[in-house]
């Protein structure tokens, strides 16, 4: 059964999911790949290259997840909420709000996640 019934039940539990620094860097190179591929498709009409955008965004996350967060990924649960997430929590770093957020999701920041 799923526990979030909300996207703001959901958002606080998806930023605790991605705790340890090295986890959200994996997931910005990740989205920050897809994103590049997405364009490089586009532009040039490359259209077998749109099968690589989820590929690029997902491989770097979930090898993330197996080898430095250790958990599961959100996204078996929740792939749609999963995916908004990942994007929002990449506008919240390029924008400098992410440690606001993530203080507020009770995950530790700076000094102290380094330290957990």
């Amino acid at each position: 059964m799923r526990e979030h019934a909300t996207f703001q039940s959901f958002w606080p539990f998806y930023l605790q999911e991605h705790a340890k620094p090295w986890t959200r860097t994996w997931h910005f190179v990740g989205s920050t790949l897809a994103i590049a591929v997405l364009i490089y498709a586009l532009v040039s009409q490359t259209w077998w290259l749109l099968a690589a955008v989820p590929v690029s965004g997902y491989f770097f996350a979930w090898v993330s997840h197996a080898f430095v967060e250790r958990n599961k990924p959100a996204t078996f649960t929740y792939p749609l909420w999963s995916l908004v997430a990942d994007y929002w929590m990449y506008g919240c770093f390029l924008t400098g709000r992410l440690d606001a957020e993530l203080d507020r999701a009770g995950v530790p920041t700076g000094r102290q996640a380094d330290e957990a």
